[in-house]
């Protein structure tokens, strides 16, 4: 006998929850949100862990169910999220979801104070009294209380109301026990955006994902092909999207996905404290967000001008959202680009760039005539000139292998990405002069990690000096959150 709901089933979003500046809840973009959503999704989770419920107050809580089940229209299921660290809480926000119209409850083990599988098994038996569907949610990272298969399997089978699980643990073990207990009697989600193909492929009947915010139709593919027995085409797809949702898992997902969001025109917020920009979620990973979305293609290319001399080149790239112009002055730019892991693998790049006739060009020939013992310049690059200057003195061959070959190869690859996607068109190559400070540990040794992190450092870099970033807003709205990456080191 099953009792497995014939919709619950396919990819549901973890729905963030947008706030205004002032803190409040934003209506306006929540409903936005969905209404994006929708074409793309089988079901939506209102007030979850992307949703912020830990820090919504009741009353919040409730208004975000409210606006999830009237936005959606009965178009797909809403699933609430009632979870709360004491049984009556949770028991009050079930039945107010129930009042509320919503399809079913997610909710989450009880937190904070670690209560024994026994009473966990209790919280769950006086939440099921109320009669609305319940979908268990196992999230041990964040809940502290990780299910054991013997718990899971009682409370889905035992308990009238309890229609399925949603297992963000990231633990195979754990869902395979699932698939072999409880598999077909009720509904299996996996919670894990890293390992959707996986658990699809094994046997899960859908995914709540955060990473659904961002690329819902991604997710879509992946489900249909699994349903329609196409393996090859869903792990393609999940190795498409890896990199994007392991920024989203790993560094702050809250905020990950609102800024994503804002970078393809959805404005949502950022999180509420004590998360904020530049904390959980790094500078350094927002710039390879950026540049994950844009090779899914959900940043779309603006036409830009560039300004050398009295040139002006045409070309086009998604421009940052935070940036309005459309033309760029060439003679003098900077930009700075920092990327790890791991710590003695970091590279962090200062580069200044202009046309040869300008500042930087003057700048470049007289250093390169100059001596400088242990900072040595090198000429790394002709189209356009890229003239590499050392951070750190260089005193052994290990070192300069590292800085002059590792480094560098890094750059120029990052300088060719920059050719090939349209940010340095042909037209401007022989224009212009690049000169990039690069720091390389002293006791780096993961060659692959140099040559990658000074990639990701030197992209960065070259689009924030071409843009003029971070523009005013941005340093006004991080003034409190700003942090030096090796402050905390020991």
């Amino acid at each position: 006998m099953t009792k497995k709901p014939s919709w619950f089933k396919g990819i549901f979003p973890a729905l963030v929850t947008p706030f205004n500046r002032d803190g409040s809840v934003d209506e306006g973009a929540y409903r936005e949100l969905i209404r994006f959503l929708l074409p793309h999704v089988d079901g939506l989770v209102a007030a979850g862990t992307t949703g912020e419920f830990v820090y919504l107050s009741t009353g919040e809580r409730k208004r975000v169910i409210e606006i999830a089940v009237d936005e959606a229209g009965g178009k797909v299921p809403v699933v609430a999220g009632t979870g709360a660290p004491s049984t009556r809480e949770a028991v009050e926000l079930t039945r107010f979801a129930k009042e509320a119209g919503a399809t079913a409850a997610l909710v989450v083990a009880p937190f904070y104070l670690k209560p024994s599988f026994n009473e966990v098994y209790d919280h769950y038996r006086a939440v099921d009294k109320v009669g609305l569907p319940i979908i268990l949610y196992n999230i041990p990272q964040c809940a502290g209380t990780h299910y054991k298969w013997w718990t899971a399997e009682g409370m889905l089978l035992d308990l009238e109301n309890v229609v399925g699980i949603k297992d963000s643990s990231g633990d195979i073990p754990f869902l395979m026990a699932l698939f072999e207990k409880v598999g077909g009697k009720v509904g299996i989600f996996t919670g894990h955006d890293e390992t959707v193909a996986a658990a699809l492929l094994a046997g899960a009947d859908g995914a709540i994902l955060a990473s659904a915010n961002l690329i819902p139709d991604i997710w879509q593919k992946i489900y249909r092909a699994v349903q329609s027995g196409d393996r090859k085409t869903a792990q393609e797809w999940q190795r498409k999207v890896q990199k994007l949702v392991r920024i989203v898992v790993r560094q702050g997902s809250t905020q990950a996905v609102k800024e994503g969001l804002r970078m393809m025109g959805l404005k949502v917020g950022d999180s509420r404290h004590p998360i904020m920009p530049g904390g959980a979620f790094r500078r350094e990973d927002r710039e390879e967000l950026r540049f994950e979305l844009e090779a899914l293609g959900k940043l779309p290319a603006r036409e830009v001008e560039y300004v050398l001399g009295d040139r002006v080149i045409k070309t086009a790239y998604p421009v940052a959202y935070q940036v309005q112009k459309r033309r760029f002055d060439l003679t003098f730019a900077a930009g700075e680009g920092f990327s790890g892991p791991p710590f003695q693998e970091i590279a962090h790049i200062d580069l200044v760039m202009g046309i040869k006739e300008g500042p930087v060009g003057r700048a470049a020939r007289r250093a390169l005539k100059e001596e400088r013992p242990g900072h040595e310049l090198a000429v790394i690059r002709e189209r356009p000139q890229l003239i590499l200057v050392p951070t750190i003195t260089m005193r052994t061959k290990r070192q300069r292998h590292q800085v002059y070959e590792v480094a560098a190869r890094g750059i120029n690859k990052a300088v060719d990405w920059m050719i090939e996607h349209g940010t340095l068109p042909e037209e401007v190559l022989d224009d212009l002069v690049m000169i990039a400070n690069v720091f390389v540990h002293p006791a780096a040794s993961i060659e692959r990690r140099i040559e990658l992190n000074n990639f990701k450092a030197m992209r960065a870099a070259i689009r924030k000096a071409i843009e003029g970033r971070p523009v005013l807003d941005e340093l006004l709205a991080e003034r409190e959150s700003a942090r030096h990456p090796f402050k905390y080191a020991p």
